[in-house]
């Protein structure tokens, strides 16, 4: 049984509504909520199921009608001091969280009766959730307090969660009422003289504590004595730490646990009845609380670690788990994180020969730094035992790598498919090997030209049908110089934008098209992503032979933009889109280190001659499928820099709003943020879904782009932009995938 005394997820007014209730339900996921009057009296209690009875009663619900008409007010609650093993004898089906009130009523504390999940600071903790990720700066300050702050620095820097110390009374700690070790064995004479030395006052404490709040970092400490556990919560710290000395010490434990906040109890140098002793102490005083598997040696050989007791230590405490390191390295932590570890706490210092036990086995800022981004890769490539999907980068590879079913000859439409008509062939384009006794049999409702690709379609047995489309803006699809005939057979687009490839820039135009021929389409370029050789245009690359080359590149791709104007004439200039660079193989860059490079792919425009054309920066994603794997982008993705580079050169945007919104995923903003600040400079559009932080290319509606908003944004902000749809594999199969999402964006564009 737990004590929660974080009351507000739970408090609701008695006249907010049913629905804001309910909002609240949701919120706190405990499906339930206190209605608390302005005396922070508990008037009644409301469940979901509470809600879902009163529905049933209510002839016309509404759902405006004050929460306390729909809610319990005969509850279950316990008074202030009521013993843990009554109030866990009240746990029943239905009554998992139950108030606990003073004397007059007032809400101080829900019961629960156990969580694998804690609250610390402005930190979920246990399952589900990201490793907390503690620096314990501990006693490795030295008793300096510039130093103190100079590790918290260091520590907010290298992107820990908290940070922790250690404080001592010295005067009550030790029988000799201070620092006095004259008498003490050599041990403990050694480490007491230590910390007369290295301890900081509780006033120095507190402004170390100030200096967090101002780097907005939780801090956390370990109480050594009842004095300094009480100094700890003058302050208010979210969270206190037990040290494994302590483990033992049940007036500690107690006092702690009843001060209200999580406890963090470290394990080492205590057997498994001490362990078990202590959680029972801290079960009957109600205290949430995570235990820590430690070594407490300083270093830890390795072959004392044991991670795998962090897995009995979860059945012995019913509670998250974590590990508190002393060995050297940071790979052990990075490895009990991937064994399920919810707290990681390593020690950190400035300089390993300071003097001090714990500087042995700390790590250096850089160091930290790698365990925390380490970890973090880890908990990513962790993932979930969901039914395994494939990823935008196996898409790609598998199209490029695996196989398909091709006919083997000729076949018409109302051919019945035999196996002397299919063979296996790359690429993957077309149905995967494995559908081949789903092919045979069926009769083909189009012509199949020998070579060419069976598809899902071809299984239906009849033919996709092609709706005419009209909308208020003009709208064009994604071609290729040997496609774009059999398109236009099946479709009346605005303009044709032809997605390059490097070979097709080799191709001579007046091998493609006739002299003299036009369409009544306009046309748009997009330059090609990669070339022979591995190479990417990157007009912000510092390397001169690939800016140089990347100039060329985008030079060619304007020339061939105004070429095909004399066969797709328009009154306006044609649109060039262009992927600028500024990506790089391990890392993102930080915001003030964007903009040298903005100003490098700027010079290598000004070596470009424009003229004719409309030269646009495609809006990109945080992590690119480029060569087969993935890649950093840092260029056009955030707004601020994207919209600086517009508004400093003039420049217009292809807007993506697949990559655009991975990008917005991908640093926790609101999508409409993004369209808000970029919209006014988007000059077209690649309208497409997205989901997550690097899935792009996903069919309208099948990922997380909110259409109707974007549509709402877009008339406002870019009302003229043209767009295609720029659905991952939608050429195949005659556009297939293209004309799904044109009929699905018909609700909204």
């Amino acid at each position: 049984m737990i004590l929660d005394r974080r009351t507000a997820p739970y408090a609701v007014d008695p006249q907010a509504t049913v629905l804001e209730a309910l909002r609240r339900i949701d919120a706190n996921r405990a499906r339930v909520v206190f209605l608390v009057d302005t005396h922070g009296i508990v008037q009644g209690t409301l469940s979901d199921g509470d809600v879902r009875r009163w529905l049933v009663e209510q002839p016309v619900p509404d759902l405006t009608t004050p929460a306390l008409s729909a809610a319990n007010t005969r509850f279950v609650s316990v008074t202030e001091g009521t013993p843990a093993t009554d109030i866990t004898s009240l746990f029943r089906r239905g009554v998992d969280r139950i108030p606990v009130l003073d004397d007059a009523g007032r809400l101080i504390a829900v019961a629960t009766p156990g969580t694998r999940t804690l609250q610390i600071g402005r930190r979920a903790v246990g399952e589900g959730e990201r490793a907390l990720v503690i620096g314990e700066i501990g006693n490795n300050h030295q008793g300096d307090l510039d130093l103190a702050r100079t590790l918290v620095d260091r520590c907010v820097d290298a992107g820990v969660d908290a940070v922790k110390f250690q404080l001592r009374d010295m005067a009550t700690l030790y029988r000799s009422g201070g620092a006095a070790s004259a008498g003490e064995d050599l041990g403990p004479q050694y480490t007491m003289n230590l910390l007369a030395k290295y301890s900081l006052s509780v006033e120095d404490m507190y402004r170390v504590f100030d200096h967090c709040a101002a780097r907005d970092v939780d801090v956390l400490c370990t109480p050594w004595d009842l004095a300094s556990a009480d100094a700890l919560a003058e302050y208010g710290i979210p969270a206190y730490k037990i040290a494994s000395a302590d483990l033992t010490n049940d007036d500690l434990l107690a006092h702690v646990a009843d001060l209200g906040a999580p406890m963090i109890v470290s394990t080492g140098m205590s057997t498994e009845q001490e362990i078990s002793g202590a959680v029972s102490l801290l079960r009957s005083h109600g205290a949430p609380f995570a235990l820590l598997q430690t070594q407490s040696t300083y270093p830890a050989p390795f072959k004392d670690v044991n991670l795998r007791y962090m897995d009995r230590l979860a059945e012995l405490g019913d509670c998250p788990v974590g590990y508190s390191g002393h060995e050297r390295g940071w790979h052990v932590p990075v490895a009990a994180v991937a064994r399920g570890a919810s707290i990681i706490e390593k020690h950190v210092t400035v300089d390993r020969s300071l003097e001090g036990n714990d500087h042995k086995v700390s790590l250096l800022p850089d160091e930290l730094a790698a365990m925390v981004t380490q970890i973090r890769e880890v908990e990513q490539a962790l993932g979930s035992d969901a039914p395994r999907e494939l990823s935008t980068g196996e898409l790609m590879n598998r199209v490029n790598l695996a196989k398909s079913l091709v006919a083997a000859r000729d076949l018409r439409s109302g051919d019945v498919v035999t196996a002397a008509d299919v063979d296996v062939k790359s690429p993957g384009r077309g149905l995967q090997p494995n559908r081949r006794d789903a092919l045979l049999g069926t009769t083909l409702h189009r012509d199949v030209p020998a070579g060419d690709f069976f598809y899902p379609g071809d299984l239906a047995g009849r033919p996709t049908q092609r709706g005419e489309h009209s909308f208020r803006r003009p709208w064009g699809l994604p071609v290729r110089f040997h496609d774009f005939r059999s398109l236009l057979d099946v479709s009346r687009p605005d303009f044709l934008e032809f997605h390059q490839s490097a070979k097709d820039m080799d191709l001579d135009l007046s091998e493609i098209l006739s002299p003299g021929e036009t369409f009544e389409q306009f046309a748009t370029v997009h330059a090609p992503d990669l070339y022979p050789g591995d190479f990417l245009i990157d007009l912000a690359s510092p390397d001169e032979a690939i800016w140089e080359r990347s100039i060329r590149e985008v030079q060619r791709v304007v020339d061939l933009a105004r070429d095909l104007r004399e066969h797709f004439p328009s009154e306006q200039d044609p649109i060039v889109i262009v992927t600028m660079g500024g990506f790089l193989p391990d890392r993102h860059l930080r915001p003030e280190e964007r903009y040298p490079l903005y100003e490098r792919v700027q010079q290598g425009l000004e070596r470009i001659d424009e003229s004719g054309v409309r030269l646009t920066a495609q809006t990109l994603p945080p992590f690119p499928w480029l060569m087969g794997g993935q890649q950093y982008h840092n260029l056009f993705m955030e707004p601020e820099d994207t919209v600086w580079f517009c508004e400093t050169y003039g420049r217009r945007l292809t807007l993506d709003v697949s990559h655009s919104k991975l990008a917005a995923n991908f640093f926790g903003r609101p999508f409409s943020e993004y369209l808000e600040a970029m919209g006014p400079y988007t000059e077209h559009l690649h309208i497409v879904d997205s989901v997550g932080v690097d899935g792009e290319g996903v069919q309208v509606g099948e990922g997380e782009v909110d259409f109707k908003d974007l549509a709402e944004r877009m008339d406002r902000l870019a009302p003229s932009a043209p767009f295609i749809p720029e659905i991952w594999m939608g050429h195949v199969n005659t556009g297939e995938g293209f004309f799904v999402a044109l009929d699905r964006l018909a609700e909204w564009f």
